[in-house]
């Protein structure tokens, strides 16, 4: 029984708080003891620079190390307390000394990382009795895109050992070409015509991963339209928009990769002068008055007669004081 690893997984040891718990530093290696079962036994705990843990129990009397609380045939009650013992520190280590992981290995925890700063999605554990199963899902719709979970990896492939992988939803033709490369396997517990499995051994690279969770994501997005004003006595749009493709602009609140924008440029103007598509979000901006800003790329220009301000009020956009939907009167002229 592996007990050490069993606790300590999805977790981070904080190696400061090692040493107020009582750990000694030598060589690389952080180091406590203490003694249980009125001081017959002595239970050794040592943690590595690279979060690894290992326990000992050391007999007292005979000077030898104790074992027969790793073997699962040991089940009487003089082993069983031992075992408990045991388990106890190892629980009260890991309650004071470390911070919750979302996964186990670092690939899938890199993985998720990148997903929250994509789309600030972080996964769900609904799961009690597999907390190890986390689902990316747009909020938008609810929508899966992609679940990480950790199996033995002879459900997939040869081996024996726990290893986690990540579903996501992809093209069935893709799929058919991607499950001749290394590090692809038909979806585990899900629609194999839909899904497939990648395994986060390091074997692919975040950024290849990442560019295939992205491909699933798209399945979830249905994209909205906005119209935000843009003020010409605060930011010249016009000039900027003869040299550049791409601009940065103050993010309002629930707007996603992909949505639309229509920028309505005002006095002289009174018009919606751009179509713009949202290419990043929740990017930081050094200012106290602007939490986040996002990345728009310019799609199409229109002249001020297109969509000038009575047009844009017959099809019941009448106010464009702050960041809005456009009605759906309006959009439909737009897309006709």
């Amino acid at each position: 029984m592996n007990f050490e690893s069993e606790i300590f997984k999805r977790t981070k040891i904080i190696f400061s708080s090692l040493k107020k718990y009582g750990f000694v530093y030598k060589d690389g290696v952080y180091i406590y003891r203490k003694n249980i079962m009125n001081d017959s036994f002595s239970v050794e705990i040592m943690i590595t620079e690279d979060d690894k843990v290992q326990g000992k129990i050391f007999d007292l009397e005979y000077q030898e190390e104790y074992i027969n609380y790793r073997s699962e045939l040991q089940r009487g009650e003089f082993v069983n307390k031992i075992r408990e013992e045991f388990k106890n520190i190892l629980t009260d280590i890991k309650e004071k000394c470390t911070i919750k992981k979302y996964f186990i290995s670092d690939q899938a925890n890199r993985i998720a990382k990148l997903i929250e700063e994509k789309y600030n999605d972080i996964p769900e554990f609904p799961w009690k009795t597999d907390q190890g199963s986390g689902i990316f899902r747009n909020p938008a719709n609810n929508k899966w895109y992609g679940l990480i979970m950790d199996i033995n990896k002879n459900k997939i492939d040869k081996g024996n050992e726990i290893v986690e992988i990540i579903n996501i939803k992809l093209d069935e033709k893709e799929i058919e070409k991607l499950l001749k490369l290394k590090g692809f396997y038909k979806a585990y517990h899900m629609n194999k015509t839909h899904w497939i499995t990648i395994i986060l051994d390091d074997t692919l690279k975040d950024k290849e991963i990442m560019e295939y969770i992205e491909k699933s994501h798209k399945f979830t997005e249905f994209t909205k339209e906005w119209v935000i004003p843009a003020n010409m006595k605060i930011y010249d749009v016009i000039k900027h928009f003869e040299h550049n493709k791409e601009i940065i602009w103050k993010q309002p609140t629930n707007i996603k990769i992909n949505d639309i924008v229509f920028l309505y440029v005002g006095v002289p103007y009174s018009a919606i002068l751009y179509k713009c598509v949202v290419t990043k979000i929740n990017i930081p901006y050094k200012d106290n008055k602007i939490n986040k800003v996002m990345q728009l790329s310019l799609k199409e220009s229109f002249n001020k007669e297109k969509y000038n301000l009575d047009i844009l009020k017959k099809y019941k956009l009448t106010s464009i004081r702050c960041p809005r939907y456009i009605p759906k009167e309006l959009s439909d002229y737009i897309n006709q």
